[in-house]
Parts: structure tokens; sequence; C-alpha cells
């Protein structure tokens, strides 16, 4: 999953994907998006480039 991050307050990051779609985002929310993320790229095999 592709995305880029932007904190708009202490408290809140908007989450903005590749396809246009965003979403802001509590820290406890990030946290969990981050940490599926991480996980699901772990499941993943990477292929030779």
């Amino acid at each position: 999953m592709n995305f880029n991050l932007n904190r708009i307050n202490p408290n809140q990051t908007q989450v903005i994907y590749m396809d246009g779609r965003f979403e802001t985002l509590t820290n406890e929310e990030l946290d969990e998006l981050l940490t599926t993320d991480f996980l699901y790229q772990e499941e993943i095999p990477q292929q030779p480039q």
C-alpha cells in the first residue's frame, strides 16, 4: 500500500493514498494503519529487480 503522510496537528495526520483517496487519522488510528501495512509488506514476497 503506497501513501504519503501529512501531520496536520499534534493528534491528527492526513494519509494520502496514491490512487487519490485521503483520510484523516488520529495517532492511534495511524499506529494501527502503519502496523497493518508493515505486516502486509512482511507477507508479500519481494520480487528481485
